[in-house]
């Protein structure tokens, strides 16, 4: 039998490692000039997301028919809708929705495709056949016209765009997954456990998955820009989150057209989609130098 005092000291230290090694991650990205930018750029983006109903100067869906149409002013820093409602706290309340679009449905299918692929890859050949399969039929669907013919399906909401996004993106998780176990699978560490007979279980989530999280992790910074960006694009055509609910696409359908007359809200719209991306997209590269040993070897 184990010494329960000698696993609970393992314990706290695999915790104070993980824990050090987050830390050296982020003082790792922040000592990069880009990725600081995206660190800041993405702090700035989740912190507007959490405390959006404190930020908010008006509310986002109350009308004020008066002031239907108000250029950029004190009062409203970057004016008013056709309805007179404030483009700032619409801005501020649409970065809410992007988060809560993008991060259930990111992590829950890099979980989903995490757990597929180390299946996957150390599982027997006809499963690692079938579930290959079924990654190649669902990302032969271009991503557009699935989202389309789902939303036409069911109708527009918040919980239908996540459901897109994340089916759309599992396959993606997957596969680089079953490549990493297939790589691991033969390792002698991975060996050593299976001679004591370790458990399946313990093998792909202790030994495995740590192994694998790491580039996942890189791969879902890079795509959350992408995520916010369908969300919008749905929202402009009208089947993303219904109105009133305020979104980043929905100012830009409004803003498109009313081009002529206000010209601030597709520049209201536009910019936190064009900043967002270049923040993650910063953040992500500079994760993957400070996480890939290879590319930190040639530095």
């Amino acid at each position: 039998m184990s010494d329960p005092i000698t696993d609970k000291e393992t314990k706290v230290k695999m915790s104070d490692h993980r824990q050090s090694e987050f830390l050296k991650i982020v003082g790792g990205v922040a000592k990069n000039p880009l990725g600081l930018i995206g660190l800041i750029i993405v702090g700035v983006f989740v912190f507007c997301a959490l405390f959006a109903d404190w930020i908010v100067p008006h509310d986002p869906v109350g009308m004020n028919i008066k002031d239907r149409l108000q250029g950029p002013s004190t009062t409203y820093f970057l004016g008013t809708d056709q309805l007179g409602r404030d483009t700032f706290s619409r801005l501020i309340m649409g970065s809410q929705v992007a988060l809560k679009v993008a991060l259930p449905a990111v992590f829950g299918a890099m979980f989903i495709g995490l757990t597929l692929g180390m299946i996957a890859g150390y599982g027997p050949r006809w499963l690692d056949n079938f579930l290959s399969l079924i990654f190649d039929t669902i990302r032969s669907f271009p991503t557009v016209m699935f989202a389309l013919a789902v939303v036409a399906l069911v109708g527009p909401s918040l919980q239908t765009v996540v459901f897109v996004v994340m089916a759309t993106s599992i396959p993606i998780y997957g596969r680089v997954a079953r490549t990493q176990t297939l790589a691991l699978r033969n390792s002698e560490f991975i060996l050593a456990e299976r001679s004591m007979g370790a458990s399946l279980f313990r093998i792909l989530g202790i030994h495995m998955m740590p192994n694998i999280i790491g580039v996942l992790s890189v791969l879902a910074a890079m795509d959350i820009p992408t995520v916010i960006a369908l969300e919008a694009g749905l929202s402009f055509l009208g089947l993303g989150v219904k109105p009133p609910t305020p979104s980043w696409g929905s100012l830009l359908k409004d803003g498109y057209a009313l081009i002529r007359q206000t010209p601030w809200l597709i520049v209201a719209g536009g910019l936190p989609i064009i900043i967002a991306t270049l923040g993650f997209t910063f953040l992500g590269e500079t994760l993957r130098d400070v996480v890939d040993p290879r590319l930190r070897k040639n530095r």
